[in-house]
């Protein structure tokens, strides 16, 4: 398989779990799915490939190897077909992830979908930015919760 044919099958199988994530009834079922089929999918693929790299078994692509030691050395490895599709599945895994916790996190606390949904879709698009907003969000309403339960 080609690095740019992985590339999209990663992107396609993230933005499925994106879809069921925004859309799919939440049962514990359809979180297990998203779970174990989506972000662990996604991880298990990242192993394979970092162990593939590190070990020499699978060929990023690139004239250079890069590592992990240096910025210059994960600049060459970036800028390999490989080490860029090692990249986004660590981003797309990561952010998947990140998306599910806050999704549960604001289920638990009995936030609506249509409140979540920016944040998860901040999260989709720049993962640490949604991430950062929803935990500034949930602490200011848990405070202005503990404001009113105190009175």
């Amino acid at each position: 398989m080609s690095w740019d044919s992985l590339f999209l099958l990663t992107n396609y199988w993230a933005v499925a779990g994106w879809l069921v994530l925004a859309f799919a009834p939440r049962s514990p079922w359809v979180l297990s799915l998203i779970l174990y089929a989506g972000v662990a999918l996604l991880c298990l693929l990242y192993l394979v490939l970092i162990v593939g790299f590190l070990s020499g078994g699978i060929d990023p692509g690139g004239a250079s190897r890069g590592d992990f030691t240096s910025l210059a050395g994960v600049m060459k490895l970036f800028d390999t077909p490989g080490g860029a599709t090692l990249g986004w599945v660590h981003y797309l895994a990561f952010d998947l992830f990140a998306g599910l916790w806050i999704a549960r996190d604001a289920d638990g606390k009995g936030v609506g979908r249509i409140v979540q949904f920016p944040f998860l879709l901040l999260t989709l698009l720049a993962g640490p930015v949604g991430l950062f907003l929803w935990l500034v969000w949930r602490e200011r309403r848990a405070r202005a919760g503990a404001r009113i339960g105190s009175r």
